[in-house]
C-alpha cells in the first residue's frame, strides 16, 4: 500500500490524514496517510528516511515549509516564488520535487466553492509572512484590479512588493498607513486569529460587496470572520475550504486524479 504523510510540529491536530482518507475512498484508491511530528533539527533526516523507506508523497506544514523548499532538488515556479514547499514527492531518478499548493487552494475555494470572482477586484492582503507569500502568485494570476499588502512592519510588505513586482503592480503599506480605501476582497494572512486577536484595521476597508477571508480556521468562527460579518461583509469565510482545496491539488500531483472537495468540506464541518 502506498505511504503518504504530513510532517510538521505540532502535527497531531492535522486534518490532512482524514482529508486524504476521504479522497481515497471517493476515488477508490488504497493508501496509508499518517501524521509525522519532527523536531526542527531532524527535519531533513526525517524526510529522507520517509522516501528511502518507500514513501510516495509528503505534505509539509508549519514550521517546515521554508526548510522543505531549501531541501528540494527542484521546485515548481509557484513554490519558487513562495520560497516555500508544502508538497513533496520523488521522481524516477530519486530527486526530491517540491511544489506549493496553498495559493491555488485559496483561489479555488474563493472562486469555485463560493462563486466570488477575483478578476478586476481590489484586494487587501493582511500580513507579509509565509501565508501571504504562498498566495500572492495565484492571486496575481486572477488579474485583480489592484493588490495592497499591509503589514505591522512595512519593511516586510515592501520586500514582497520587490520580489513579486515583476508580476503585478503592488502597493505595500503598514497597517497604520491604510486610509479609508474600501476593498472587494480582504484576506487575513496573519496568525493573530490563533491568539484571538484582530489586525489593527478599520471597518472602512470593507466595501459594500466585500468578501473577507481568514486563512486560518477553527471549530467555531474565528475572530476575523466574526468581525467581518459584524461589519457588513457579504461573505465572511475561514480557511477550511482552502485546506481541503490545497490537499486536493497535492492529491492530483501524486495520483493524476483530482477528487471532489465540497463533500469533504461538508464532512469536516
Amino acid at each position: 500500500m502506498s505511504q503518504y504523510a504530513v510532517v510538521g510540529n505540532p502535527v497531531k491536530h492535522s486534518k490532512s490524514p482524514r482529508i486524504h482518507s476521504l479522497f481515497a475512498s471517493q476515488t477508490g484508491m488504497e493508501l496509508a496517510y499518517t501524521a509525522i511530528q519532527l523536531k526542527p533539527e531532524n527535519f531533513e533526516a526525517g524526510v529522507r528516511k520517509f522516501f528511502a523507506d518507500g514513501g510516495a508523497g509528503l505534505n509539509v506544514t508549519v514550521p517546515f515549509k521554508e526548510k522543505a523548499f531549501l531541501l528540494a532538488d527542484s521546485c515548481s515556479e509557484r513554490a519558487r516564488l513562495a520560497q516555500a514547499v508544502n508538497t513533496l514527492c520523488v521522481d524516477g531518478d530519486g530527486a526530491l520535487i517540491g511544489d506549493n499548493t496553498d495559493g491555488v487552494g485559496l483561489v479555488r475555494d474563493i472562486k469555485g466553492n463560493h462563486q466570488f470572482e477575483i478578476r478586476q477586484r481590489r484586494i487587501l492582503l493582511l500580513g507579509a509572512g509565509g501565508a501571504v507569500r504562498g498566495a500572492l502568485s495565484a492571486l496575481v494570476a486572477e488579474d485583480p484590479a489592484e493588490i495592497t499588502i499591509a503589514n505591522r512592519t512595512p519593511g516586510k510588505a515592501l520586500q514582497l512588493k520587490a520580489e513579486f513586482g515583476h508580476l503585478a503592480d503592488l502597493t505595500a503599506v503598514g497597517f497604520g498607513e491604510l486610509d479609508a480605501t474600501a476593498f472587494d476582497l480582504v484576506i487575513n494572512g496573519t496568525s493573530l486569529g490563533l491568539e484571538g486577536k484582530l489586525p489593527p484595521i478599520s471597518k472602512a476597508v470593507i466595501s459594500s460587496a466585500c468578501c473577507c477571508y481568514d486563512m486560518v480556521y477553527a471549530d467555531s468562527d474565528t475572530v476575523f470572520v466574526r468581525w467581518a460579518r459584524d461589519n457588513g461583509a457579504v461573505l465572511a469565510l475561514d480557511g477550511l475550504g482552502m485546506l481541503v482545496e490545497q490537499a486536493a491539488e497535492s492529491f492530483a500531483i501524486w495520483h493524476g486524479l483530482r477528487p471532489q472537495t465540497l463533500s469533504v468540506i461538508s464532512q469536516l464541518r
